[in-house]
């Protein structure tokens, strides 16, 4: 469940902030400006923590591409994969000299990995040396190859990253249709996610009125982002 609510924001916020593709995610971070964020976030700065978050976000998709490329659910992947860039972020400390990408990638892959283990919790006991996946070479990618050790943290973070700004923005940017149609869209507010055409059925007015009125509002939207 919670991985499906974070799918759904991921590409909500993807869609305001134009970065759907890896090659729209906003460039890595200079290390100064990387290391003057961290000591920002690190005394709880938000707007400092949450640019980290941004721009790592292609470490996430690049991680996935490499290692999970014959994947099915790829998206949910990039989800769950983010909800440990966030951990990293969180606990990460300059301090200690490390490269964050590296720490970050540990977490990413750590993420998906205890993603997998949920998938069999009902089968025999994981095995780390189990194959998930295989690498672009074809190489066979197995658990010990992704896991981490580092000490998880609470998931809801993920969560309310994407859900208390797009929340507080819609309520205040939008006007009440935009703001009903986004909310039917993207299945806010604990609703079922609609499609164009059925959002325009209960409306009484037509799939492109929807489309025009979504589109204004998400350029809206990534205007005040």
């Amino acid at each position: 469940m919670f991985t499906s609510i974070l799918s759904l924001f991921s590409s909500f916020i993807n869609l305001i902030l134009g970065i759907n593709t890896p090659g729209n995610y906003p460039p890595p971070l200079p290390a100064e400006e990387e290391h003057r964020l961290f000591l920002k976030a690190e005394d709880g700065e938000s707007a400092a923590r949450e640019k980290l978050i941004l721009h790592n976000l292609r470490l996430v998709s690049h991680i996935v591409r490499k290692y999970y490329s014959s994947a099915k659910n790829q998206e949910d992947l990039v989800s769950i994969g983010t909800i440990g860039l966030i951990k990293a972020v969180d606990s990460f400390h300059v301090s200690t000299g490390a490269r964050f990408a590296t720490y970050a990638a540990k977490c990413i892959q750590n993420e998906i990995l205890m993603h997998f283990r949920s998938q069999k919790k009902l089968a025999a006991e994981v095995s780390l040396s189990d194959t998930i996946d295989v690498d672009r070479d074809g190489n066979p990618l197995t658990y010990m190859d992704v896991v981490c050790t580092e000490e998880s943290l609470d998931s809801e973070v993920a969560k309310k990253l994407y859900s208390d700004k797009a929340m507080r923005l819609i309520s205040t940017v939008l006007d009440a249709r935009s703001k009903k149609i986004i909310a039917m869209r993207y299945g806010l507010g604990g609703r079922k996610p609609l499609t164009q055409r059925q959002v325009a059925e209960r409306l009484g007015i037509s799939r492109s009125y929807v489309s025009r009125i979504e589109k204004s509002a998400l350029s809206k939207l990534k205007n005040y982002f």
